[in-house]
């Protein structure tokens, strides 16, 4: 029996009991990056804080199938179908190919997914990939008269709803109104200002760099439409639960929701969960203000990209979290002071299994508690005070890590060898570190590579940080 598990459904506007619809099973989809360009730090909150959602439901007892697309083509720079189409942008600043660029951009994403302790979905799909899936549900809400062709385009109809608004009207009329500004120019093939494209012809854009033939003309499909389909393809025709950021609530789930559930006749996705945003002192991240700030950036910086889930675990996924380096350095001394205090525990004696269950369904009851993560991390210091020997200490971190991912076991263990490393093997690492300083100072950058591969051949890494390089036995 699954531990009781709830969080807040965007759609009731309240957090509720979750309850899937087949046993012990979660159907998820997650809506993944438009890969014309890097992730920022705040898109990777959101992120790490679906991770936890997935295995906080693993750990309550729930088997998880996540799956999540990657936008490679039809998303424009407004999300109500305005603009350039992001993909084709990002080739012509960096003179590549539309794909070029999509495959450098998804590799980028993952190297910084993977480097905050997040586990990959069961399924990773890129919409290029499914095109005939589109075409198949155009051509049926067409048939079903949801749709209509003008202009050489196809629409959704949203006045054949009953209500288009479905997560709170006020919100998405308020975010409907900022969206359309002055400097945006308006479809006039629209019927209804709400309208949105399910395909593109070369009416919209002549130079398109991915087309394909539909019975409409040559084209390419809508941005909102992928995300139905793709999920239909893997998941069938119903979802447990549905993640995104705040940012895609309208108008992209809810254009999801009123093409699926048009298309199918029926309730699609009964739960919506979202992360809010991350902010800087200048306000909410975004890839246009100029630099982005990445995950790889602050690991060149000397950052443990950890150190950073760490920091995000902090706040409650529902909040605006605000960053700032002064934060963030305050996270490593957090996390240091963390991985010594495991570095100091030993192996021996048995585990309480008692005491265990004990913390374990405190950890339980935080995590399941609309993912109170800051309040896991608490009950994970009270384990670490508790009147228990150290036996089962380092049991509920291994078990408690399988939530929170912060390799607080390995990262211990590294520190404790560095702490008992033979002399003489010190003696020639803490050289090869000083030749490679040399090498690196004459812009040798060949050697200081060689002096690496060399450390790495006896079992050493180094890494550049803030406070200097730093190694460890591996």
């Amino acid at each position: 029996m699954a531990h009781e598990f709830s969080f807040y459904n965007t759609l009731d506007r309240r957090v509720e009991e979750f309850t899937p619809r087949e046993e012990g099973k979660v159907s998820m989809y997650t809506c993944g990056p438009t890969v014309y360009h890097y992730a920022h730090i705040g898109n990777i909150r959101t992120y790490i804080m679906q991770d936890v959602l997935i295995k906080a439901l693993a750990y309550a007892g729930y088997d998880v199938k996540r799956v999540m697309n990657i936008t490679d083509v039809g998303h424009l720079s407004s999300d109500a179908d305005t603009g350039e189409d992001k993909m084709l942008a990002g080739a012509k600043r960096e003179h590549k190919t539309v794909m070029e660029i999509a495959k450098y951009y998804t590799d980028a994403f993952f190297a910084d997914f993977d480097a905050v302790g997040n586990k990959r979905p069961d399924v990773i799909e890129p919409a290029t990939n499914c095109i005939p899936e589109f075409i198949n549900m155009v051509d049926t809400l067409l048939k079903k008269g949801y749709a209509y062709v003008a202009g050489g385009n196809v629409y959704f109809d949203t006045s054949k709803l009953k209500d288009y608004y479905v997560f709170s009207s006020e919100v998405e009329k308020e975010a409907l109104q900022v969206g359309v500004r002055d400097d945006v120019q308006e479809d006039a093939n629209k019927k209804n200002k709400t309208d949105f494209v399910l395909w593109f012809t070369k009416s919209k854009f002549e130079d398109q760099a991915l087309k394909w033939d539909s019975p409409w003309g040559v084209g390419y499909p809508g941005w909102h439409i992928e995300c139905s389909c793709i999920s239909m393809k893997h998941l069938g025709e119903y979802i447990d639960i549905h993640c995104g950021g705040v940012d895609n609530i309208f108008p992209h789930h809810t254009n999801e929701i009123a093409q699926s559930e048009s298309y199918l006749g029926h309730e699609w996705c009964k739960y919506w969960f979202h992360s809010n945003h991350l902010n800087d002192k200048s306000g909410k991240m975004s890839k246009s203000k100029g630099a982005i700030l990445t995950v790889s950036l602050l690991k060149e910086k000397g950052y443990d990209p950890l150190v950073y889930r760490f920091f995000c675990l902090q706040s409650h996924y529902r909040k605006p979290l605000e960053f700032s380096y002064e934060a963030l350095d305050q996270a490593v001394a957090a996390y240091n002071k963390l991985v010594k205090r495991v570095s100091e525990l030993k192996e021996d004696g048995a585990v309480d299994e008692k005491v265990k269950r004990e913390f374990e369904e405190k950890f339980a009851d935080a995590v399941c508690g609309d993912l109170n993560t800051s309040m896991a991390t608490t009950v994970l210091y009270d384990a670490l005070k508790a009147d228990t020997n150290d036996a089962t200490k380092l049991a509920l971190v291994e078990s408690f890590d399988k939530v929170l991912s912060l390799d607080l076991i390995g990262h211990a263990k590294a520190l404790s060898q560095g702490a008992d490393v033979d002399p003489e093997l010190e003696k020639f690492i803490l050289d090869a570190i000083e030749r490679r300083a040399q090498a690196k100072k004459n812009k040798d950058f060949a050697t200081a590579d060689a002096i690496r591969a060399e450390l790495l051949e006896k079992g050493v890494e180094i890494k550049d940080t803030r406070e200097g390089v730093k190694w460890q036995l591996i």
